[in-house]
């Protein structure tokens, strides 16, 4: 049985210029113990959907979704009071931003207690003793020190790691780590990572990483959804979408990777993200795709395939082609 179940989680915002809608009828599974990664450009709503999930965003947002479950439990219809136990405990997010996420008017050492006394109702001596032990475990010199540190005392990836600590410090079955490397030099960034791996390897947590590094996700998750303009275009294993990706998007995204270059100037995907006002009709993707139809730019696509690997598109890569092409196309 999944420890989580998204199905079909749309979230908009209502702004002057009327209803905009950030996530598009996201679903996802996740299986206990399981490393599922979202990747995607700026923009394609992959952070807006986790926080939708843990119920963080603003009473601007209407969130609307078929089914949201969370260890057999309706996220729906749970009464708040049931949801703060979850959020924070059972479920935790390592936020993108560490110094803005961090209270820089408390130190650290409180603001891991905090949670610790809210969350497990350890006493002082008891929150001191596990604070420092999840300091040290996420690999932060001299704890005991550290605990009455402020975050701007700190350095970036030190930062980072107590985020880390703050998130694991109650245990959580589903950890979400949104693009915990951001702004972090090359080898924070192995560090941090291979941190998240051994402490969701260690606590059999499940563990859903958001990115739009594709070496970080060939390196790190088992299945992978790509998200385009609020869209989840693509499912797959990672295996499999590496190898064979079925979306023009993501077959887009791996060319553009320095490693799969064939010339000395680097592909690119031409054009943005469509806003607000710029949506096109049909598929979303249609104005950067270089296999776009007429179809393509006036009918919105449906998603096609089976749970090895689905794709939102009209004709799906097969063997990096499209399938069931328009022959006048071709020719």
């Amino acid at each position: 049985m999944p420890l989580l179940e998204i199905e079909n989680l749309t979230v908009s915002f209502q702004t002057a210029g009327g209803q905009f809608t950030a996530v598009d009828s996201v679903s996802l599974h996740i299986k206990p113990g399981e490393i599922v990664s979202i990747v995607g450009e700026s923009g394609s709503g992959k952070s807006v959907a986790m926080l939708a999930l843990m119920g963080l965003l603003p009473w601007t947002a209407t969130v609307t979704a078929d089914k949201l479950s969370f260890n057999n439990q309706d996220l729906k219809t749970i009464a708040k009071p049931d949801l703060r136990k979850i959020i924070g405990s059972k479920m935790a997010m390592i936020f993108q931003e560490p110094m803005t996420s961090l209270n820089p008017c408390f130190t650290v050492g409180f603001q891991i207690m905090e949670s610790l006394k809210i969350h497990l109702g350890l006493n002082r001596a008891q929150r001191k003793k596990r604070a420092i032990e999840l300091l040290e475990l996420v690999g932060i010199p001299e704890p005991e020190k550290r605990l009455s540190a402020f975050p701007h005392q700190l350095s970036g990836g030190m930062n980072q790691r107590v985020m880390i600590a703050l998130a694991i410090s109650c245990n959580p079955q589903l950890l979400i780590a949104d693009e915990p490397t951001t702004a972090l030099d090359v080898t924070i960034q192995a560090q941090i990572l291979d941190l998240l791996l051994k402490l969701q390897k260690e606590k059999g947590m499940s563990l859903i990483l958001i990115t739009h590094d594709m070496g970080v996700v060939a390196e790190t998750a088992e299945r992978v959804a790509v998200q385009y303009a609020g869209q989840q275009v693509e499912k797959q294993k990672v295996k499999g979408l590496f190898s064979n990706p079925h979306h023009p998007y993501t077959q887009a995204l791996l060319n553009s990777l320095p490693e799969r270059s064939k010339s000395k100037i680097l592909p690119s995907i031409a054009g943005v993200v469509p806003g607000q006002f710029d949506k096109p009709k049909g598929c979303l993707f249609s104005p950067r795709c270089e296999y776009a139809t007429d179809k393509c730019r006036t009918v919105p696509p449906v998603p096609a395939g089976d749970e090895q690997g689905r794709a939102l598109c009209h004709y799906p890569i097969e063997n990096g082609k499209p399938t069931n092409y328009p022959e006048e196309v071709n020719s």
